[in-house]
C-alpha cells in the first residue's frame, strides 16, 4: 500500500437534509466538514476487498500478525481490520457455500480514501471511506453507500456492500455511522487517530471523550460520544454519500462532476447498518434511488413495533429462564457453562415477581409464556439462546442505555463500566499491545478485543440479575434516569421511506436478536399503509449471525443471510436497469447444508 502525503484537507459541501418533525431526523440545510483525509492505493498483492489475503486468509483462524504488537504499521492494521470485519459478518466456512454459491472475494485493484466527517451538532465525528476500483466505470455511475452492521468499525459494510459493489465496478462508501472500534483509555489517556493509530489525547481526532477525572477503564464512541448515533444515523449515510461525489470529483477529474442526478446511489445494510439505510430512506430529495436493508434494527410507528431496548432488556431478563423450557435447543461452546445458570435465574425470578410456578419447569414456562406473550415467535427463542450464551443481551442494554441517555463514561446510571480484565474478570489497566489491537480488533461493543463488562452490581446466587434489573428499569420505571433513556430511545424513530423510493428488506424469520415482528414487519406494514414501494423477503431457518454458522450445531440448523441479501442487490440493479420489477414479497423455504454435504444454490431457494 501506498500513502499520499499526510497534510490536513478540509472539503465544505451543502447537504440537504429532512426537515425536524416527529419521527424524523433534524435536517435544515447545513455544511458537511471532511476532514483529517488521506488516500492509499491497493494493488499488486493487496486489494480492497481482502487485503490481500483472498478467502484463504479470511478463512484463517488466527488474526493477521503485527510484526511488532506495540507498534503496528498503518498496512497491519487496516488488513487485520478487514479479517476481523469478514470474519465478523460472513460464514466463511469450507461447504458454507460462501464463493461457491453465493458471494465474492475477488481481488479488486484500486484505491481508498478515508476522512472524518462531521455532523452540526455532533460533539464527535464519524469515519467515512471510498473504495475506488480501478475498474470503476465513469459511463455507469454506481455507487454504493453503506453503513457498519452492529457497532463495527469503519470496515464493517465490507463483506455487505464491498462483496457485492466492488467485483461489478461500483464505488462503494462507507460510515461507521458514530459508533465503531475508536477506543479511548482512560487510565493512560490515549485514543485512536485518523489512521487507527494509538496517540495522546490532543491527536484522537476520531474520539476523545468527556469524562470525569475519575473515570478509569475504556470509552467507546457508541456508549461514550453523547451524541445518541443512532438518532442520526440516516444522516451519516447521506453524509458517506456526499463524501463519494466530492472524492469521486477529484479522484477522476476528467469524468467530473459527479451529482446525485448523474450517479447511481444504492444504500445497503445489515443490522444495524440496515436500521441506518432505512433512516437514509426517509431524507428528503432524490438523492438515493434504491435500498436494501437486511434484518434491519429499526423502530417504526407500526404495529407490534418494539424499541430495541424494551425488548432486549426484556431477553436478558427472561430468555435465560425460558430456554429451560425448550428441548434440542442450538449448541454453542458456552452451551455447557450456560446450562447450570437457568435454574437459578428462574429462582429469582419468582422471588422478585416476574414469574409464577413452584419449581424451575413451571418458572420456564411461565418465562417462556411471558416472552411469548410479547411477541417473540418460537423460532426467535430458540435462536436467542446464542445471545443468552455469548452475553450479547447484557452487553447490548448497557451499551444503548448509556448512548440513549447521553451519559458520559463513568456515570452509567446503572454503574456499569468497560475494562481490560483479569483471569477473575476484575478490572486492570489495558497493556499497549491490546491498545494497538482495538482499531482492527473491536466490535464496537464490549466484551472483546481484551476489554470486558465492569459490573459492580455482582451479586449471588444470580450475579447478574440487579444490574439487569437496573437496566430494565430504565426502560418500565420511573426515574430521571428512565425519562432520560426513553427520551434517547424515542429520537431514534424511523419515519416513511421517501415516496417513490423503491426498498426491498430482507430478514430471517428465525432472527434470535432483532426479532423481524419488532422491526421489519411493523416497519413494511406502515410504509404500505402509506403507499410506500417496499418488498419483504422473509428467510425460513435464518437467524441473525452468518458468522456463528462455523458452529456446527448452527451451521446444521441454519443458512446464511447474506446470498439473500446480494440477491436482493441484484434485482434492485436490474430493476433500476429497467430490466424487470421489483421482486414479489416471498416467504422462502430455505433449508441448512447437511453435515459432510456442501450448500448448494437449491437450499437456498432464491426467488
Amino acid at each position: 500500500m501506498s500513502r499520499n502525503p499526510a497534510n490536513t484537507v478540509v472539503l465544505a459541501a451543502a447537504v440537504l437534509l429532512a426537515a425536524c418533525t416527529t419521527g424524523q431526523q433534524r435536517a435544515p440545510s447545513e455544511p458537511a466538514m471532511f476532514t483529517d483525509r488521506h488516500a492509499s492505493t491497493h494493488r499488486d498483492g493487496d486489494d480492497l476487498l481482502s487485503a490481500g489475503l483472498g478467502l484463504e486468509g479470511l478463512r484463517a483462524m488466527a488474526a493477521p500478525a503485527f510484526a511488532d504488537p506495540e507498534r503496528p504499521t498503518l498496512d497491519e492494521r487496516r488488513r487485520r481490520a478487514i479479517w476481523s470485519s469478514w470474519r465478523g459478518i460472513a460464514d466463511l466456512v469450507p461447504g458454507g457455500g460462501y464463493g461457491d454459491v453465493y458471494g465474492s472475494v475477488a481481488a479488486v485493484p484500486g484505491r481508498e480514501f478515508h476522512a472524518l466527517a462531521a455532523l452540526p451538532g455532533a460533539r464527535h465525528p464519524h469515519r467515512v471511506l471510498l473504495q475506488l476500483p480501478d475498474d470503476f466505470d465513469a459511463g455507469r455511475r454506481c455507487v454504493l453507500v453503506s453503513a457498519s452492521s452492529g457497532s463495527r468499525g469503519i470496515y464493517g459494510a465490507i463483506a455487505v456492500a464491498g462483496a457485492w459493489g466492488l467485483p461489478r465496478g461500483c464505488a462503494v462508501a462507507y460510515t461507521d455511522k458514530g459508533v465503531g472500534s475508536d477506543y479511548f483509555d482512560l487510565d493512560a489517556g490515549l485514543g485512536i487517530d485518523a489512521d487507527g493509530a494509538v496517540v495522546p489525547r490532543e491527536r484522537a481526532t476520531a474520539f476523545a471523550p468527556d469524562a470525569p477525572a475519575s473515570a478509569s477503564g475504556v470509552a467507546f464512541k457508541h456508549a461514550h460520544s453523547q451524541d445518541n448515533p443512532e438518532a442520526d444515523w440516516g444522516r451519516h449515510v447521506r453524509q458517506a454519500a456526499e463524501f463519494a461525489l466530492r472524492t469521486l470529483d477529484e479522484a477522476l477529474p476528467q469524468a467530473a462532476p459527479f451529482t446525485f442526478d448523474n450517479t447511481r446511489i444504492i444504500a445497503v445494510g445489515i443490522s444495524n447498518g440496515g436500521g441506518a439505510v432505512l433512516r437514509a430512506a426517509e431524507l428528503d430529495g432524490d438523492w438515493l434511488d434504491g435500498v436494501v436493508a437486511g434484518a434491519p434494527s429499526v423502530l417504526s410507528g407500526g404495529d407490534g413495533a418494539r424499541a430495541l431496548y424494551d425488548y432486549t432488556t426484556e431477553a436478558a431478563l427472561l430468555m435465560p429462564c425460558a430456554l429451560a423450557h425448550l428441548d434440542d435447543l442450538p449448541q454453542s461452546p458456552f452451551t455447557a457453562v450456560n446450562q447450570p445458570q437457568r435454574a437459578p435465574r428462574c429462582a429469582t425470578l419468582k422471588q422478585t415477581g416476574l414469574v409464577d410456578g413452584d419449581d424451575t419447569a413451571a418458572q420456564a414456562r411461565s418465562a417462556w409464556r411471558r416472552l411469548r406473550d410479547g411477541g417473540w415467535s418460537e423460532a426467535a427463542i430458540r435462536a436467542g439462546a446464542l445471545s443468552v450464551e455469548f452475553d450479547l443481551w447484557r452487553a447490548v442494554a448497557a451499551t444503548y442505555a448509556s448512548a440513549y441517555g447521553r451519559y458520559r463514561a463513568g456515570e452509567h446510571p446503572c454503574g456499569f463500566g468497560f475494562s481490560a480484565q483479569n483471569a477473575d474478570f476484575t478490572p486492570r489497566v489495558a497493556t499497549a499491545a491490546e491498545r494497538n489491537a482495538w482499531w482492527s480488533d473491536a466490535s464496537g461493543i464490549p466484551p472483546g478485543a481484551g476489554v470486558g463488562i465492569v459490573d459492580p452490581g455482582l451479586a449471588p446466587p444470580d450475579p447478574t440479575l440487579p444490574g439487569l434489573q437496573c437496566l430494565r428499569a430504565l426502560w418500565d420505571g420511573q426515574s430521571a434516569d428512565a425519562d432520560r433513556v426513553r427520551e434517547g430511545v424515542e429520537a431514534v424513530r424511523a419515519g416513511l421511506p421517501r415516496a417513490g423510493l423503491p426498498v426491498l428488506v430482507v430478514h430471517g424469520r428465525d432472527d434470535g436478536l432483532i426479532p423481524l415482528a419488532f422491526t421489519s414487519a411493523p416497519y413494511v406494514a406502515a410504509a404500505r399503509s402509506a403507499g410506500r414501494d417496499v418488498r419483504f423477503w422473509q428467510v425460513r431457518n435464518a437467524q441473525h449471525f452468518d458468522a456463528f454458522l462455523g458452529l456446527p450445531d448452527y451451521g446444521a440448523r441454519y443458512v446464511p443471510l447474506l446470498p439473500y441479501v446480494y440477491a436482493a442487490l441484484d434485482r434492485m440493479a436490474a430493476h433500476l436497469d429497467g430490466e424487470g420489477a421489483l421482486p414479489a414479497d416471498a416467504v422462502i423455504g430455505a433449508r441448512p447444508w447437511k453435515a459432510g454435504e456442501a450448500l448448494d444454490a437449491g437450499a437456498l431457494a432464491i426467488p
